[in-house]
């Protein structure tokens, strides 16, 4: 199955450690080589790069690697495909408009035999089940709200939502308006949450460590989700199977039960 990379901070932070580790598990350190994805939230703007090509080898993913793009969310996805071609219109995340803001959605799994009946406002453009199951989740929450919900009322909803795409299979997923993290684990994810007192941290997929500490203030925190460990020195939790994590500012505001 594909791998999800998810950060939330309280002040714009640069991804390219935590990139430059999981994107070789994009055709080196693992097979997941099918195309990859990364959406930059820049205020109320998106920055949206995705490749057929594997992360690891990708010129694109480079550029990343390369370029100190800041952000306080931000969603990657490297693919293994299981349904939809080796093709750009299906590589992940992919984005939506809804309530005047972008919205980011990645995911990790295998849906059977979903073929939702879907509105003219959200319809796909590739051929995968995950932009199926996206463009379903904003029709729904499209008509669960007359206007523009808070955080809270959102993740409530959601935990409504989940459920129902759940029940087709595999559904690991990250979520983003520019303002929280949503995570959903149905088998694999977990997260870490960096603040002061910050430390070092070694990347498990290339020989690459960094001393946060020299590079953040007492007030930055750091919220990175991920399908498994970037590093081999910091404390990961696990996210428990069947729960909606939201992350704001940083930290793990909520874990509802779906």
């Amino acid at each position: 199955m594909c791998q999800l990379l998810g950060m939330n901070c309280n002040t714009p932070t640069d991804v390219r450690f935590s990139f430059t580790g999981f994107a070789q598990r994009g055709g080196r350190t693992d097979h997941h080589g099918d195309g990859w994805g990364i959406a930059f939230f820049e205020g109320r703007g998106v920055r949206h790069f995705v490749d057929h090509q594997g992360a690891a080898e990708s010129p694109v993913a480079a550029l990343i690697r390369d370029y100190p793009i800041k952000s306080c969310n931000v969603i990657a996805h490297i693919r293994k495909a299981t349904q939809g071609v080796v093709a750009l219109e299906n590589c992940h995340p992919f984005v939506r408009e809804l309530w005047g803001r972008y919205w980011v959605f990645a995911h990790n799994g295998d849906l059977k035999d979903f073929h939702p009946r879907l509105h003219g406002s959200f319809q796909p453009v590739g051929a995968t089940d995950s932009e199926r199951a996206f463009c379903w989740l904003m029709q729904e929450l499209a008509k669960s709200h007359a206007g523009v919900p808070s955080v809270a009322e959102l993740s409530l909803t959601l935990r409504e939502l989940v459920p129902q795409l759940a029940r087709h299979g595999t559904f690991n997923c990250l979520l983003s308006n520019g303002q929280a993290l949503w995570a959903h684990a149905t088998s694999q994810l977990c997260f870490v949450e960096r603040r002061h007192p910050f430390r070092k941290a070694r990347l498990s997929d290339e020989d690459l460590s960094v001393d946060f500490a020299e590079h953040t203030r007492p007030s930055d925190r750091v919220a990175v989700v991920v399908t498994a460990p970037l590093t081999t020195d910091e404390q990961w939790t696990p996210c428990p199977p069947g729960h909606l994590h939201l992350f704001v500012d940083g930290a793990l505001q909520d874990r509802l039960s779906v």
